[in-house]
């Protein structure tokens, strides 16, 4: 079995789905998002797919597919769902897989208290987390760092994803002593073609 990494970020629309789609084309790596809420129409295992260039990459099956964009815990009540930590089972792959998750750190699956920080140890080895700059990004990064290192994940880097703010980057670098895995900026060709050129700059720092 391959190395399992669980890319997170410090919020939503952080571009989560996008950073996974560079860190797959990156390793060549499976894909798995357990767990999508809405646009179901347009599922973020479908864009990462369609997206990536090379035919190693596999795609595994959402274990849960809601029908709203809302909190899956929320969301899983409307579809009359309840979800269970013990639901989820890691695809059975001998690649690396990358696991998207949901939201940050903090989102709720189910009202008994587990978080989607809850199901990341069971499903992954290591966590990559994407930031991105905004008013506030410097306290929602550390306070994910920090909640992710007090239950002793281990943290494989950070991606800022987005237009770079070096003032911004350094701080969070600093306090956090954590490797920029990559600095992704704004997309500005071809989306195909520029996953392919990030992932190769992305790739030494991933092995």
């Amino acid at each position: 079995m391959g190395n399992k990494i669980f890319v997170t970020g410090i919020g939503t629309e952080i571009g989560k789905t996008f950073c996974s789609a560079i860190v797959c084309e990156a390793l060549h790596a499976d894909y798995w998002k357990p767990l999508q809420a809405g646009e179901l129409d347009d599922l973020d295992s479908l864009w990462v797919r369609d997206f990536i260039s090379n035919a190693e990459s596999k795609f595994h099956t959402e274990r849960f597919l809601l029908s709203e964009p809302m909190s899956p815990h929320a969301a899983a009540k409307l579809d009359d769902i309840e979800i269970e930590l013990s639901d989820f089972k890691v695809p059975e792959t001998s690649n690396d897989l990358i696991i998207e998750g949901a939201g940050g750190l903090m989102v709720p699956l189910n009202d008994k208290g587990d978080m989607i920080i809850d199901l990341i140890p069971l499903v992954a080895d290591e966590v990559i987390l994407v930031s991105m700059n905004y008013l506030g990004s410097i306290n929602h990064t550390l306070m994910s760092v920090d909640i992710l290192r007090q239950r002793k994940i281990p943290i494989k880097g950070i991606i800022f994803n987005g237009d770079s703010n070096q003032d911004t980057e350094d701080v969070i670098l600093q306090y956090t002593g954590l490797q920029c895995l990559a600095k992704i900026p704004m997309a500005d060709s071809d989306i195909k073609e520029f996953v392919k050129e990030q992932a190769a700059i992305l790739r030494p720092n991933l092995i």
